[in-house]
């Protein structure tokens, strides 16, 4: 008995593993891994940076890091507010108002989201540049020579800030929009009876409600100015991410590429830190679970002309204009660009697009799956973990991940560089830390509509979690897989930093191709890849805007 009473005590080694393997189980442990090999890379950046000379890391702050730090903060206010304007007016324009194109505007609006920020970058340059069609038209039509006018010079910090909008204001746009689609018409009609004007119960009713909406659209706008690369380092505006690249490749020092990652990362995660805090404190909700039809007054001719200014200058300037300019580049026939190497680029972008997909969807799947079966917590708390490299700039995983690779051949002896270290595997481990959330929240929504008695019934049928999951989720989820492989899909083929860095020798994206050709001035050539970069993003676009019209309770059709 006394053995008995030993092998039983707290204090037990075996007991002790047992209570926790009984805890956790098979999809807690899978869940644990994931957020491992998520944060190993972020953790990796910290572990690096820690070993940067005081010195070093002075030189860089007297230098460099002032005109980093300056610049990223004024494309962060500067986006910061025409996001959150553009996106709201635009959002109850379209909501809340009848009028003549509503539901074509509905829907351009979102347009933007298929155009790649770096693309933008290169069209607008091929437009405004002093030999392009705007300058050459002025001049043609008022007789001017050059040092006649003053022309506004794009490649600035306000430059890029706007250009960067012009593709971003859409998460502002389709968070706000979904929130004034949830609000209840009781809600709205009770400010009026109040005596709030229209503009009053749109800014003390409407606004509040959609606040979380409002603050979640804007950090993520924030989240990838962080992150981008291409535009701004083809405006020459020295950002973080641009810093970082040109720390590691261009000046060969990994230590101080990993400091100035590590100071990126805690901006991020200040970000996402507000973001939560600010959900967190204060809340806002309807009193009531009624429903119906939002009120949308019939406007005017003159609201129609102004409804149709304010939706349309966003959609003209994000996607009209530099689809148009694109075509234009293509139509004049310049291109040194072949059949053969077209179709290499395209290949390649498939298959990391496709392999991406794959991975990342089956991984987000097992992960839900681990989540519903798991009662310890330990596998919700490892996929809100996992949500967070979505967060991460792709320049900083990328970083992350060779500094992985070197420091685990320095402590273990391991080749990791053989596995992770430019080829096409530590591409797709990229892939799966930045759009893990991607295809987490389609899946999540999927989950969320399938009722606990069809799993019920299947498991008093013999059936195990994973038959289960083979033989009625999967079925169910379908249209859910569907969608999230196809917003990781074209998110890879966006994907430009993580994928340079990573990629193997001589391994070219068409994302790859469009920036080479354009940091080189030749725009004619950058111009079908970026083009079809373009196209393959409005699926996506199509499925979302449907999305959006069917989010409001009670809608049908």
């Amino acid at each position: 008995m006394a053995m008995a009473t030993d092998a039983k005590s707290p204090g037990s080694p075996s007991l002790s593993l047992r209570q926790l393997w009984s805890r956790i189980g098979p999809t807690g442990l899978f869940a644990l891994i994931l957020a491992l090999l998520i944060a190993l890379p972020i953790l990796a950046v910290f572990i690096q940076s820690a070993g940067v000379s005081t010195d070093l890391w002075g030189h860089m702050a007297r230098t460099v890091l002032p005109g980093y730090i300056l610049n990223t903060v004024i494309l962060l206010g500067i986006i910061g507010v025409v996001t959150l304007v553009t996106g709201v007016a635009c959002a109850w324009t379209v909501t809340m108002h009848d009028f003549r194109g509503r539901g074509v505007l509905q829907w351009l609006l979102l347009l933007p989201l298929a155009m790649p920020a770096y693309v933008l970058a290169y069209t607008y340059t091929d437009f405004l540049q002093y030999a392009g069609p705007l300058q050459s038209f002025l001049r043609a039509t008022f007789g001017w020579q050059r040092g006649d006018y003053w022309f506004p010079e794009i490649h600035t910090a306000w430059g890029a800030g706007l250009v960067l909008s012009s593709v971003l204001y859409p998460y502002v746009y389709v968070l706000t929009r979904a929130a004034f689609l949830e609000q209840s018409v009781c809600v709205l009609e009770a400010s009026r009876t109040l005596g709030c004007t229209a503009f009053g119960a749109f800014r003390r009713v409407a606004l509040p409600l959609a606040r979380p909406a409002l603050v979640a659209g804007v950090g993520y706008a924030l989240m990838e100015t962080l992150a981008d690369f291409g535009a701004v380092r083809y405006f020459g505006i020295d950002t973080f991410t641009v810093g970082i690249y040109r720390t590691w490749f261009a000046l060969g020092d990994p230590a101080a590429a990993a400091q100035l990652a590590a100071v990126l990362l805690l901006v991020v995660l200040a970000l996402v830190g507000l973001e939560r805090l600010s959900r967190g404190r204060m809340r806002f909700h309807q009193t009531t679970g009624r429903y119906r039809a939002l009120p949308a007054p019939r406007l005017s001719a003159r609201g129609t002309v102004l409804a149709w200014i304010v939706c349309l200058t966003p959609v003209l300037f994000g996607f009209l204009l530099p689809g148009a300019v694109l075509i234009r580049m293509i139509l004049r026939g310049s291109t040194e660009l072949t059949l053969a190497r077209f179709t290499d680029l395209t290949v390649n972008t498939f298959i990391l697009g496709a392999s991406g997909a794959l991975l990342v969807v089956t991984v987000a799947l097992m992960v839900i799956h681990g989540v519903r079966h798991d009662r310890s917590g330990f596998a919700t708390g490892a996929a809100r973990l996992a949500s967070l490299g979505y967060a991460t700039p792709g320049t900083v995983i990328a970083v992350g991940i060779l500094i992985t690779v070197g420091l685990t051949r320095d402590w273990t002896g391991w080749p990791m560089g053989a596995i992770l270290g430019t080829t096409i595997a530590g591409i797709l481990y990229g892939y799966l830390i930045r759009f893990f959330v991607v295809a987490y929240g389609p899946l999540e929504s999927g989950f969320a509509k399938i009722g606990p008695n069809l799993e019920g019934a299947a498991r008093s049928l013999g059936h195990t979690p994973l038959q289960v999951l083979r033989r009625v989720h999967l079925p169910l989820l379908r249209p859910s897989l569907l969608s999230a492989a196809m917003l990781v899909f074209v998110d890879i083929t966006k994907e430009l930093p993580a994928t340079m860095i990573l990629r193997p020798f001589n391994f070219d994206t068409l994302a790859i191709e469009a920036f080479r050709m354009a940091s080189t001035e030749r725009l004619d050539d950058a111009a079908l890849p970026a083009l079809v970069i373009v196209l393959v993003g409005l699926a996506p676009v199509i499925y979302l805007s449907r999305t959006i019209a069917a989010s409001r309770p009670g809608h049908q059709g």
